[in-house]
């Protein structure tokens, strides 16, 4: 569905104005701002891959000739946030004419038209399904000099086909299903990204090896319900083969994957991750609730006793493995008593973090017009007792490490902190945050190396190694090569101990935040 709308002011060309220096078109620049989850930043990350492939280039601190809106529709505030932001920048398009702004994602599949008529000055409207056509819509609302507006019902092009600008060298996110076939009564997902569609073994490993061969040596498996995957073509254990497969990729050291669904976690991926080398001790596994009563009523086809079993069969075969979850506080009919069985359950799992939200009313699914939507109080109320209870597990959970070598991957990222006390950051293999210091005298490892340090101090959300220089321990990575590659091509330097090879990609692996509020 394509519905075009009237614009004033809109220029012709998809070009900016004249480069001062060669007296040439210059080139468009955008700037994809993201919300929501890990699906959504990889679908930023093709944004920005076909933009750039259509000559645009990422805007460097000056206000954006193309902003995109890559939405969510899962928070309740999702609306708000965006509206937000599109007043905003209404009168900034006021004053630059040539300006465009388009709106895409969860929240576009949504509300379609909405959008238009909420906030007209909107250029480009398209869904979850037709990602590719944003470069299109763009050049078509400049020459028809209207906005325009495509939904599509369906998958046209599976999206890892398209171009991607990953936002790292030394990680990145492998899509390998969308869409999703469950009805949990609370999300809104299925009905914006259709039933669950599986990629082919094949081309996923392909793609992971593409990476591997450009410098990463993490990757991130991604799907709506990963474990399922295989269930389009007919192969219960096709996730737990490609997990066993990856281990066969040389230069591959880490992998993860998010999110799976309890219902559908067999005993075969738990042995691929005990027996594959590079998968990493690490699970997320949503639980949502640990009332059996409200898993009942949110359509989750599992029960807190089936989810305990998962996870004592996980620690036997793996340890030190670290466990995230997913609770939702305050769905329609919770009960003190209900609320106090996810207490007892988050107290039994000794999560090592946990996204807790509170219940957001989202039209469009079941679980808003069931009785007994509870007080805002309440919610918050029971929120907060759930927050301090899981962060002080965590807290206790990350004392346990104190002591303890641990490999950690060095991140572009560092903490807020570092300024002042001048470490670094990088990821356990269980993806603990850790922050550490380089000893006096000792070589500095860029992102994507690898350092091993014994750790000192532990907090609730992060943990901190000050090694002496015997216990600092540097391994110079293929991806801190690629880093190098990447530094020197963004600014034309030549890349010094970069060995020649072809010029790197850039690959991402946004970071997990590890707040429970």
């Amino acid at each position: 569905m394509t519905i075009p709308f009237p614009r004033s002011g809109a220029t012709t060309s998809a070009e900016g104005g004249a480069d001062p220096q060669s007296g040439g078109p210059q080139p468009r620049t955008y700037q994809v701002r993201t919300f929501g989850c890990q699906m959504n930043v990889h679908d930023s990350e093709r944004m920005a891959g076909m933009l750039e492939d259509a000559g645009y280039v990422p805007a460097e601190g000056e206000q954006a000739d193309v902003v995109v809106f890559n939405t969510c529709a899962v928070r309740e505030n999702a609306d708000n946030k965006l509206y937000g932001n599109l007043g905003i920048l209404a009168p900034v398009k006021a004053a630059n004419p040539g300006m465009q702004i388009a709106v895409g994602g969860c929240l576009a599949q949504k509300d379609r038209e909405t959008i238009l008529k909420k906030a007209p000055w909107v250029d480009a409207v398209f869904g979850t399904h037709n990602v590719g056509a944003l470069p299109a819509l763009l050049d078509r609302a400049r020459h028809n000099n209207e906005a325009q507006l495509e939904i599509l019902e369906s998958l046209d092009v599976f999206p890892s086909t398209l171009p991607t600008k990953r936002d790292s060298v030394y990680s990145g996110w492998v899509s390998i299903s969308v869409g999703c076939n469950n009805t949990c009564t609370f999300c809104i997902v299925p009905a914006l990204r259709g039933k669950e569609k599986d990629r082919r073994p094949g081309d996923i490993l392909a793609e992971i090896q593409a990476l591997v061969d450009d410098g990463a040596i993490e990757v991130t498996l991604l799907g709506q319900n990963v474990n399922s995957y295989g269930v389009e073509f007919g192969d219960r254990q096709a996730f737990s083969k490609l997990l066993r497969a990856c281990g066969d990729i040389e230069g591959l050291e880490r992998v993860r994957f998010t999110s799976p669904h309890p219902a559908a976690f067999t005993d075969d991926v738990i042995d691929a991750m005990a027996e594959t080398h590079n998968v990493m001790p690490q699970l997320h596994m949503p639980l949502q609730s640990g009332s059996d009563t409200i898993l009942r009523a949110m359509k989750r086809s599992y029960r807190s006793t089936k989810f305990l079993g998962i996870l004592d069969k996980v620690r036997e075969k793996i340890p030190h493995a670290a466990i995230s979850t997913d609770i939702i506080v305050g769905f329609p009919g919770e009960t003190e008593e209900d609320f106090q069985a996810t207490l007892d359950v988050v107290e039994k799992s000794r999560f090592a973090t946990a996204f807790t939200f509170q219940y957001s009313k989202r039209p469009g699914t079941p679980a808003a017009d069931l009785p007994q939507q509870l007080p805002k109080a309440v919610v918050q109320e029971r929120f907060e007792r759930l927050t301090a209870l899981q962060d002080r597990i965590a807290a206790e959970e990350n004392r346990k490490q104190l002591g303890r070598r641990l490999e950690v991957m060095v991140t572009a990222q560092s903490g807020r902190k570092s300024e002042e006390t001048h470490r670094l950051s990088g990821r356990s293999q269980d993806q603990r945050l850790v922050h550490f210091s380089v000893p006096e005298g000792a070589p500095a490892p860029r992102p994507g190396d690898l350092v091993t340090v014994t750790i000192t101090e532990a907090a609730a959300f992060h943990l901190v190694a000050d090694p002496t220089l015997e216990d600092y321990s540097l391994r110079r990575s293929r991806a801190g090569d690629a880093w190098d590659r990447s530094q020197a091509a963004s600014c034309g330097a030549p890349a010094p101990g970069s060995g020649g090879g072809r010029k790197g990609v850039s690959l991402g692996m946004p970071s997990l935040p590890l707040r429970t509020r």
